[in-house]
């Protein structure tokens, strides 16, 4: 079966920045369950799958644009220290801020007495990635999967 919009992808994946050691990856895991067509995932990994079939395994780069978007200057912010549940904040490390519209992944910046600003950029923004995928299996989606626009049970959402 190919993916297409309306199927639900099961695969395996290796992320780095292009020409740099790997970032995170998805071996030794269950593998990732994503519904194609409903920006589940990066734009360039989505046109880069559809068509191909379950067993195939590729390789792409994937430029900024097309993964988490350019870096965007000013887009810091002071929060109050509160919101980190005491965790050791140091300039520089990645930390995750929750926030009405769900967590966001944040670098901070400055910490302060009881203020910390944190760069709201995807930690990823601005970087050319380079994705190794194994498409395990595809599979047609539930009417409710498509109806909520994402996967459901193994690998996917838990409502």
């Amino acid at each position: 079966m190919k993916i297409e919009k309306d199927r639900v992808v099961r695969f395996h994946y290796t992320v780095s920045e292009v020409g740099q050691e790997p970032l995170e990856t998805s071996e030794g895991r269950d593998p990732l369950a994503i519904l194609i067509g409903h920006g589940n995932i990066i734009p360039g990994l989505e046109k880069a799958m559809d068509g191909r079939e379950a067993g195939e395994k590729f390789e792409v780069d994937v430029p900024a644009a097309e993964a988490y978007g350019e870096r965007r200057e000013g887009l810091t912010q002071r929060v109050p220290k509160k919101h980190f549940k005491g965790a050791r904040l140091e300039p520089g490390m990645q930390a995750v801020l929750p926030t009405n519209f769900g967590p966001r992944a944040v670098t901070i910046q400055k910490v302060g007495m009881s203020v910390v600003d944190v760069d709201l950029n995807h930690p990823m923004a601005g970087k050319d990635l380079h994705f190794a995928i194994e498409l395990v299996d595809v599979r047609e989606a539930t009417p409710e999967e498509i109806e909520h626009g994402h996967v459901h049970g193994d690998g996917g959402h838990h409502h």
